[in-house]
This record gives structure tokens, C-alpha cells and sequence, in this order.
């Protein structure tokens, strides 16, 4: 295992295992931000925008490195959701409607999005109960009527990991556009995007990535991005930002036709140099590390484990239940300052870089002794 704790700002007393929901920061973060958003912005002769644009060019080029895709193909987004939503409002009018399957497990909001982004989209729905990493699962949904399957990388509520290569592969043979949520994978389970030949990619930089809210993405792939016509525009979607005629618009050729208006630049000035962190490390270091917690976790607590024990199935995050014990063995972990949460099927523990076996050992103690 390694040990990047030194590199990242931790909680001075107790034991933090929620990068599931917001990884730490960099120490390096907050320096970084002050010297390419504020500095231009305070001791600038010029308007900063200049400088600002660089900084979103690095969080887009951040991205390529990490997925091994060009730049090009991504365009910040606020939010996943809004993501979704851009996406879907530019695919063509349609006689039929546009069938989408999900899962129940996907995270609702993505579920709100296809419900209202627009009217003649037929939603299917993988039940709840589905085992979502099982690749026979997906070969029963993925039927030849079926337009596009929108497939969490990861399920934050069961821990499972969806098989996407073997998904990317069926829906390829039967004429099915795949749409990935790696919103919690990204930055610890790996993504080559020129390998898996999917469609669409969603994702943020707040979870296992460490660079906070804010700074989401979509990538679009070479083959579908001409076919899509953003509605919801602005002027940074155009071909040509600052030629400033209202009479002629053109989309952009890249994928910043999604961009809108006038953007935020600060998230994603930080988000960039912790996606840079993580590129140079490398994925698969950070995923070692993170099975290597999680196996001292799965022996420990072994007849309790609700998720997934098999690396290939697995996603970050070991899901643990003690039946109606839950909320006390909760309580019992706050006031040892130790930071997890519950949802529907346990409590959710995600180790880091930052995370080492004495965390993992304090987490035990405390489970065992209130059992």
C-alpha cells in the first residue's frame, strides 16, 4: 500500500471514510487556485478572462489524460444532472419515442432528468432488486427495442460495480447507445474511453477525485457529437465565442457546443490540478490501495459484508449492515469522530489515499465493541 496522507487536508481528531460522498482536499489546492483565479483577478492590468479560459483548457486536457481522450471531447458542466439534461434536449425529434432503460439503483436524480428533459422519452427500469454487476443481467434488459441505456459505473447504494465493457459490447451488436455515470468511479476505478467505444460519458471531480462540487463533465464521443443540437445554448457554445453577432450562430465543432453562457471558472481551476494529482499517480495505484483497505475490511467484518467481495464486482466502497444495530453502531461512530454514513442496505465506508489499516482497525473496534 501507499501513503498520500501527508499530501491532503485531514480532520485534525478522528477518522474520515466518506470519499463516496466528498474526498479531502489537496494542501496544494487552495495555493493553486489563489495563483490562477485570484491573482489574475487582484493584480491584473487586464480583465482575467484570458487567463481563466487557460485554466478551464487544463480541466478539459486534465480529463483526456485521465480517460485517454482527446480534450476536445469534454465540456464542463455544473452538474451531472445539467449534463444529462443538455444531452438529452440535443438528441433529434423522434415519430417513436426514445426509449432509455436505467436501473432503480442509478441515483434518482438522473431518473428526474429523464422524466422532464423531455416529452418522448419512454423510460424501462432494471429493477431494484437486480444484481446491477451481474453480466447476465444486462444481457436480459439490453433488447433490440431499447434506443439507450444510461449504466451507473458504480452504485453508491449497493457497492456494485457494472460490468461496462461487456455492456459496451452488447449494446454495440444490437444498435443501443450507452450513456456512463462514472460520477463515483472516477479517480478510483480505471476508464480508457478509446478501449470501451461507448457514446456518452457523465461525470464530477467531487468524490474519489478530491477536487470538489461543481466541476462535473460531459464527453461525447466523435461518431454522435455532429447528430446532437444542444437547446439549452449560450455564447461560449458558439463555433466562434467572441465574433458578437446576434444575427448568426453556429455551433461550436468541439464538444463546448454543450458550454451555455458565461461560465464559472474557479472549480474548475481547482478540479484540474487534483485530476492532475491523480493522472500522474495513476488510477490503478489508487485502486490498490483502496482493495487493500477494503480487504482487511471484508475479513474483519465478513458475516456483515452486504457488498460486493470480488474486485471485478466491486466498486470503492464497502457496504456494511448489522440489521436493526445500524443506527446504534452509527451513533456509537460519530462520537468516536469517525466519519461514515447509512443508506437503504448499511453504512458506506470508502478508504482513500489518505486512508491507512489503523483507520480501518479504529472502525472495527468500534463495530465489534457495540455489537
Amino acid at each position: 500500500m501507499i501513503n498520500k496522507g501527508d499530501a491532503f487536508h485531514l480532520p485534525k481528531n478522528g477518522t474520515y471514510l466518506l470519499s463516496h460522498s466528498v474526498g479531502r482536499p489537496l494542501k496544494s489546492l487552495q495555493a493553486h487556485i489563489r495563483a490562477h483565479y485570484f491573482e489574475p483577478w487582484e493584480q491584473g492590468l487586464v480583465e482575467p478572462w484570458g487567463h481563466w479560459l487557460q485554466g478551464i483548457e487544463q480541466f478539459t486536457a486534465a480529463l483526456g489524460r485521465l480517460f485517454n481522450a482527446p480534450a476536445t471531447q469534454f465540456c464542463p458542466q455544473t452538474n451531472v444532472s445539467s449534463g444529462l439534461t443538455k444531452l438529452l434536449q440535443s438528441l433529434p425529434s423522434s415519430t417513436t419515442p426514445i426509449r432509455l432503460l436505467m436501473s432503480e439503483n442509478d441515483f434518482p436524480s438522473m431518473g428526474f432528468v429523464a422524466q422532464c428533459a423531455r416529452n418522448d422519452i419512454e423510460l424501462h427500469f432494471i429493477g431494484a432488486d437486480a444484481d446491477m454487476s451481474d453480466p447476465d443481467v444486462w444481457q436480459m434488459h439490453l433488447t433490440p427495442d431499447i434506443d439507450f441505456v444510461f449504466v451507473s459505473h458504480v452504485y453508491s447504494n449497493t457497492g456494485q460495480q457494472a460490468p461496462i465493457s461487456f455492456i459496451a459490447s452488447k449494446a454495440k451488436e444490437r444498435g443501443i447507445k450507452v450513456i456512463l455515470d462514472v460520477a463515483q468511479s472516477a479517480g478510483i476505478l480505471p476508464v480508457d474511453l478509446n478501449a470501451l467505444q461507448i457514446d456518452v460519458m457523465l461525470g464530477s471531480s467531487v468524490k474519489w477525485l478530491c477536487g470538489g462540487p461543481g466541476a462535473a463533465y460531459l464527453w461525447v464521443s466523435e461518431a454522435l457529437l455532429s447528430e446532437l443540437k444542444p437547446k439549452d445554448v449560450g455564447w461560449f457554445s458558439h463555433a466562434n465565442p467572441f465574433e458578437f453577432d446576434i444575427h448568426h450562430f453556429e455551433f461550436h465543432q468541439t464538444a463546448l457546443r454543450f458550454w451555455g453562457g458565461t461560465p464559472s471558472v474557479e472549480s474548475f481551476i481547482g478540479a484540474a490540478h487534483s485530476i492532475h494529482y491523480f493522472t500522474e499517480l495513476g488510477i490503478a495505484q489508487v485502486r490498490e490501495h483502496n482493495w487493500a483497505l477494503l480487504s482487511q475490511l471484508h475479513t474483519a467484518l465478513e458475516g456483515y459484508m452486504v457488498s460486493e467481495c470480488k474486485i471485478e464486482r466491486a466498486s470503492g466502497t464497502a457496504i456494511v449492515s448489522f440489521g436493526a444495530h445500524n443506527e446504534r453502531i452509527l451513533a456509537a461512530l460519530k462520537e468516536q469522530q469517525i466519519a461514515v454514513d447509512c443508506r437503504l442496505h448499511g453504512l458506506r465506508i470508502s478508504p482513500h489515499l489518505y486512508n491507512t489499516q489503523d483507520d480501518l482497525n479504529r472502525f472495527v473496534e468500534v463495530v465489534q465493541a457495540h455489537l
